[in-house]
């Protein structure tokens, strides 16, 4: 089973010393399989690369790293690494596995998931996310695809190939500093090209608690730039507005989540923990604010949007200054 002729595993294929029991997921990337381990006497799941990435050594780098990155990590919300390899030329990952239904499968097979249900839901999460942030690791691809729930309610969180962490910082920057994630739940900084922080997860959190009340994202378009442009202009949209059962003071939660400049959001989701634990003593005066048409002012962190700002405020100078020496000449005569 060579890289240039591999084929989708089957049920009962074996691969290195794992026998192939189901078909999990394909993703964009690759394939998740799970697996019986024949030397360990357990169930895993197996991560295998799409054949197009096979000769890429920064994905392998990237299985690697999503390896390093699980193994330092122990949370009832969050996904343990085992091990990853090559097996004949095609890198492996091999992660727990979990019995469980994606946050994607619930909301497609019952559609919006009720206020309360869903701000546990959450709230476990984000305690899972704190975890990984007092660890020094940001996840950048929050999303519903990365959530299992286990039959006792449980989420986990999966996938941390994109994730940061502060102990290979040098191999992160070098591979995966730019507009990394699903433009769907992607920051406004993630976007622009940078690295992203706790409040970058704090963004797509935020994004996902939405989908989860309403059934849909916030911010979507018939492409991926159209998208883009959504989460850089649109107005934040009011959460008890789209969903009449839901409190004034939810809605503040998630449009804090949801606010463009990092500096807005909350800090770190500690904050976000606390204030789901205390919603009736939440403070609504600010909502309108950050849900109104304020916040469709263009999020214009990046350094390279800078220059062409300049120019065009000195062209615009330019201009006036012109029709006023016009103006004056015209007078004079």
């Amino acid at each position: 089973m060579t890289s240039r002729g591999f084929r989708m595993l089957q049920i009962g294929d074996q691969f290195d010393h794992f026998q192939i029991r189901n078909h999990i997921a394909r993703g964009g990337m690759g394939d998740v399989y799970n697996a019986y381990d024949l030397i360990h006497s357990r169930e895993v799941a197996l991560k295998i690369p799409d054949v197009m990435f096979i000769g890429d050594p920064a994905y392998y780098e990237r299985f690697q790293r999503e390896l390093d990155v699980m193994s330092i990590l122990d949370h009832p919300a969050l996904q343990k690494g085992v091990t990853s390899g090559r097996f004949k030329g095609m890198p492996f990952l091999v992660t727990e596995f979990i019995k469980g239904e994606s946050l994607r499968d619930r909301l497609e097979r019952t559609g919006p998931i009720p206020p309360d249900e869903a701000v546990q839901l959450v709230r476990r999460i984000a305690d899972g996310l704190a975890y990984c942030h007092d660890h020094g690791i940001v996840h950048r691809d929050v999303k519903p695809d990365n959530v299992l729930i286990t039959a006792e309610g449980q989420p986990i969180l999966l996938d941390f190939g994109l994730a940061l962490s502060n102990q290979n910082h040098r191999m992160t920057y070098a591979n995966f500093s730019g507009a990394a994630g699903t433009p769907e739940y992607m920051s406004p900084e993630q976007i622009e090209g940078h690295r992203g922080d706790r409040r970058s997860d704090v963004y797509s959190l935020g994004i996902m608690f939405f989908e989860m009340v309403t059934g849909d994202v916030p911010f979507h378009g018939d492409t991926t730039m159209a998208v883009v442009a959504q989460h850089l202009h649109a107005r934040i949209p009011r959460l008890d507005r789209e969903r009449n059962d839901v409190s004034p003071q939810l809605a503040t939660v998630v449009a804090r989540c949801l606010q463009r400049k990092p500096k807005d959001r909350y800090d770190d989701m500690h904050g976000l923990i606390g204030d789901l634990d205390h919603l009736s003593t939440i403070d609504i005066s600010q909502l309108d604010r950050m849900t109104g048409a304020t916040t469709a002012t263009p999020y214009t962190r990046s350094p390279f949007l800078a220059p062409f700002a300049t120019a065009g405020f000195m062209i615009l100078v330019l201009i006036i200054v012109g029709f006023i020496l016009q103006a004056l000449h015209a007078h004079s005569h």
